[in-house]
């Protein structure tokens, strides 16, 4: 079962909304302050007190671009293992460039003359504002975590030193939003260095018990006579969509260029992230639920010419059925329009399309020229089972195949399958190397973004019309 957990959602949007609150508030305050009759006796304002209104529109406009400044640096990502000191210095930082965004438009916005007190005042109290309000997040987020709330799942890998401080921290410190569920030893064995924790078996069976556990990070605390089982540790988890950290133990390693992540003191080197994070996904779920549903409503007439059409064509279904893989390694039905006679597999078994296939109807050979027999699937990014823009789905039987040969193949299960890729609008599609395939799947989940989203529709939609690779 994919984790349906969303951790990672309240806290980002609390402190979103509370820097908005805490930015409207600058700016207001600011003004009052400015043209207090106490504070104009040091600072006289020698060309009245100027609209309110004026100040707030400006706010209303600056506002939205300091909490994109925010969201550019991550500062809304739950702050599970840091400090308050470690985003302070940033928010100064931001807000020093969102200062010089106010006084670049001031200086350009010709209809009104603000006043720079009033800015200078501005820049002081967006600090102090900004930052009390995300430390009484910071609080309330720790307070969150006490009560059980939002708790990430851990699963601890290894017996060391290391490992037990590792799993004592997490459990005196439930402030960090993280439960320690056990751990995995070599040989799936209790270990005598630590009898009081839950032995969850071996490092073989750490995909399954991920899966059972539905757990959500997995930190890595081996011996150094251990790392030869790394790289089979990270293989075996491939396709799970799991944050994976661990713990080195050589000095080298804390003077090197590789990130370093702190939780209560004890670094891990980061070796393996999430492919979307909560909010990304969220906006990527959000941008399919809309395309999708306009595309339907405004193709509606091309589906009922298309069904007819097929009818008219061979006898059978107008829609046809087939088991894929999608997200997390999961099963679903994907949907598209018929373009081939009924029980075309019954001699040939599982095959790939290919030019000419004597399987196609004469309708079937026109609606794979143009992708139009794909159209359905926009039913199953409704249902949430695909993506706009993804890793094409393949069927279990050549899954089962490829993940024996292509080094990372299932890597590409960790975010939602998709009616296009990035793959197949560079021209592997059909029967092109499926390695090669992989790498640009792999490729597109570690650089996803939504704008890289609409270039590969913007060039799908150029491949449908001009391209000749569909059969």
């Amino acid at each position: 079962m994919p984790n349906k957990r969303r951790q990672d959602f309240f806290i980002p949007l609390l402190t979103v909304l509370t820097d908005a609150v805490a930015l409207e508030a600058s700016f207001l305050f600011s003004y009052w302050l400015r043209f207090l009759p106490s504070f104009a006796q040091y600072i006289p304002v020698h060309y009245g007190i100027p609209p309110l209104e004026e100040y707030i529109k400006s706010s209303l406009v600056v506002i939205p671009i300091w909490l994109l400044l925010f969201q550019s640096r991550g500062l809304y990502r739950p702050r599970r293992a840091s400090s308050f000191s470690d985003e302070f210095f940033a928010i100064i930082r931001i807000i020093i460039i969102g200062m010089l965004v106010i006084m670049a438009g001031a200086f350009l916005y010709r209809s009104f003359s603000y006043s720079r007190v009033v800015f200078g005042i501005i820049g002081i109290t967006t600090v102090i504002f900004v930052s009390a309000g995300r430390f009484a997040i910071m609080k309330f987020e720790q307070w969150w975590y006490l009560k059980g709330n939002d708790l990430k799942h851990v699963i601890i890998v290894g017996t060391s030193n290391a490992a037990m401080k590792v799993f004592q921290s997490l459990t005196c410190h439930r402030y960090l939003g993280y439960k320690a569920l056990g751990y995995c030893s070599i040989d799936g064995n209790i270990e005598d260095t630590m009898p009081q924790i839950p032995c969850l078996g071996s490092i073989s069976s750490l995909p399954d018990l991920i899966k059972s556990h539905k757990a959500d990070v997995v930190l890595i605390a081996l011996n150094e006579e251990e790392h030869s089982y790394l790289g089979n540790l990270v293989r075996d988890c491939q396709g799970l969509n799991v944050e994976m950290m661990m713990v080195p133990d050589i000095l080298e390693l804390m003077t090197s260029l590789v990130q370093i992540k702190h939780i209560e003191g004890i670094p891990f080197l980061g070796i393996k992230s999430p492919a979307l994070s909560t909010w990304n996904s969220i906006i990527k779920r959000t941008f399919d639920l809309i395309f999708a549903s306009f595309i339907l409503i405004v193709a509606s007439p091309l589906f009922l010419l298309i069904a007819i059409l097929i009818k008219l064509d061979s006898k059978g279904p107008i829609m046809y059925f087939q088991e894929r893989i999608g997200l997390n390694g999961e099963i679903f039905r994907v949907i598209k329009f018929r373009s081939m006679h009924t029980n075309a597999e019954q001699t040939t078994g599982p095959v790939w399309s290919m030019k000419h296939d004597t399987r196609a109807t004469r309708i079937g050979r026109i609606l794979r020229r143009f992708s139009l027999d794909e159209l359905p699937q926009f039913i199953n990014v409704i249902k949430g089972n695909m993506s706009i823009v993804g890793p094409r789905p393949e069927r279990q039987h050549f899954v089962e195949q490829f993940k024996k040969e292509v080094p990372r193949y299932l890597e590409r299960h960790r975010v939602r399958t998709g009616m296009t890729g990035w793959a197949q609008v560079n021209g592997l599609r059909g029967n092109a190397s499926i390695t090669e395939r992989t790498k640009y799947d792999i490729y597109y989940i570690e650089n996803w973004s939504l704008t890289f989203d609409v270039k590969i529709i913007l060039k799908t939609i150029h491949a449908v019309f001009f391209g000749k690779d569909a059969y």
